[in-house]
């Protein structure tokens, strides 16, 4: 077995009873598969890198393990032992309370050598994909006002999708006349005190 990290050691031994065994196998399991692996702590968690790349990593927490493929996205699972996709705080193989959560010692060395060999490959671990800016509807303030006026109605469109505030300002807004846009405004705001959207009527 390659050098051991004290470090790990230590955090092995912190860790609640049921989980040291736990950890204890799946570190053997590393070293067996990956005899080049080396072990490092970072974000307060025991990782292992495999010429110089990240690959895996575990965490013991107070009811449960994880481990992690830092590049599980992107990984085959043959024999279906993933629980989940992706890097997150549980892992691919779930919340593992004992031994008994764990693959086989055979599958899981398979997966630790397909992972080894992933992380030196030019592909980038999966990311989360980040969350679309919501756009920023401009409302004259006329209208804001207007509709803040009704309490219902703007409780209504305080509450609406992007989408739906904008149909019913383009439809205000672009009144040719002030006779027909205090018509819509109208409208709009009754509608708007019933939860009503823009194009309500159309909706079977």
């Amino acid at each position: 077995m390659s050098q051991q990290d004290a470090r790990i050691d230590a955090y092995i031994r912190k860790s609640a009873s049921f989980a040291q065994p736990v950890l204890e196998h799946m570190r053997a399991l590393v070293h067996k598969a990956c005899p080049e692996v080396e072990e490092t702590i970072k974000w307060g968690m025991p990782y292992f890198t495999y010429k110089g790349q990240l690959f895996c990593c575990f965490a013991a927490f107070k009811a449960h393990c994880s481990f992690i493929f830092w590049k599980g996205a992107l990984m085959d699972d043959p024999d279906n032992i993933f629980q989940q996709r992706g890097e997150n705080g549980m892992g691919q193989l779930g919340k593992i309370t004992s031994l008994k959560d764990l693959p086989s010692d055979r599958t899981f060395i398979k997966y630790l050598k397909a992972a080894a060999t992933l992380s030196t490959s030019d592909l980038p671990p999966a990311t989360k994909k980040a969350a679309p800016v919501k756009k920023a509807l401009e409302v004259p303030d006329w209208l804001l006002s207007a509709i803040k006026k009704n309490k219902k109605a703007w409780a209504t469109f305080d509450a609406f999708s992007y989408s739906n505030k904008k149909e019913y300002v383009d439809w205000i807004v672009s009144a040719k006349t002030d006779a027909t846009r205090d018509s819509r405004l109208a409208d709009a705001l009754t509608w708007m005190a019933e939860g009503k959207i823009r194009n309500w009527k159309y909706v079977k």
